[in-house]
């Protein structure tokens, strides 16, 4: 089960928070507890993580927030895309929910997001999941293969079947056809008048992305103080030497990485996804 909840991000932004609570839990989630903010990355939304937010609600809390411009929270105007403002808004939230200090478990962008929170405000982050996410800078040609990429998209789509089956054909990470990323992808579809398009602005995902992508986070990576996690699937985006470099420069970090699993390795891999971060959360969280 999951119940919206409205919070105000930075700049009085409306954003929509799922609160997943498992249905033979007595009682219910415990709203004074610490728990479990999920984050999911560019062009996501809450409900990717409803898999996972379901089997951590067994135990604990368990949130999961659709960024700004993402699923159904508010559109920013033009030039509000920025870090700080993706930051700010996860604060407020963790406030505004109750949840602090609470664990963050973030996907690409989320996870950045995460990391850069807990560098400037530790005392609201209790420990992080960072889901195949590179602290290296991935540049200008990262930037322009996104733009044709999004150009590429044959929008609109006629039909959900059509959009499963042209995201799901060709995994390019993965070089094998994926159902899952064509499953994904249709979730951040809405019909409209002449077919399917997506929910986000696609101007404004790469607005958003120009904001972190030609940068490196190694500063603020090696600023995160509380116990860490950094998954990687086998054929994801974060290669294994950089996620070791990562793990070595947190003071508590760990590794793990999912056979298989590309860069949504959270969705296309959830059983391993949640063997690699279960552990890891019962050392973190108490019960």
């Amino acid at each position: 089960m999951a119940r919206r909840i409205d919070v105000t991000g930075a700049g009085g932004l409306r954003l929509a928070a799922w609160e997943f609570t498992e249905p033979t839990r007595e009682g219910g989630a415990d709203t004074q507890a610490p728990g479990v903010l999920l984050l999911h990355g560019l062009t996501g939304r809450a409900s990717h993580w409803a898999g996972a937010a379901r089997w951590i609600s067994a135990r604990h809390r368990s949130v999961s927030l659709d960024l700004r411009g993402h699923g159904s929270s508010e559109r920013p105007a033009d030039g509000c895309c920025t870090r700080e403002a993706y930051v700010a808004d996860v604060e407020a939230a963790l406030a505004q929910l109750n949840l602090a200090p609470a664990v963050l478990i973030g996907h690409g962008m989320g996870a950045l997001t995460a990391w850069q929170l807990a560098a400037a405000r530790p005392d609201l982050v209790r420990a992080l999941v960072i889901s195949d996410m590179r602290a290296s800078a991935l540049g200008a040609r990262s930037q322009l293969e996104w733009e044709a990429w999004f150009d590429s998209w044959p929008l609109p789509f006629a039909t959900l079947a059509d959009v499963r089956t042209w995201f799901g054909q060709d995994d390019p990470q993965l070089e094998r056809p994926n159902p899952a990323r064509g499953d994904f992808y249709a979730e951040v579809m809405a019909e409209c008048s002449d077919g399917w398009r997506p929910v986000f602005s696609r101007r404004q995902m790469l607005a958003s992305r120009s904001t972190w992508v030609h940068d490196a986070h190694w500063d603020e990576l090696s600023g995160v103080q509380c116990p860490t996690l950094v998954v990687r699937g086998i054929d994801g985006s974060l290669g294994r030497a950089e996620a070791q470099e990562m793990v070595r420069v947190l003071p508590q970090g760990v590794y793990a990485e999912v056979s298989d699993g590309g860069h949504l390795v959270h969705y296309d891999r959830p059983e391993g996804w949640r063997a690699a971060v279960e552990p890891f959360l019962e050392r973190v969280l108490p019960i």
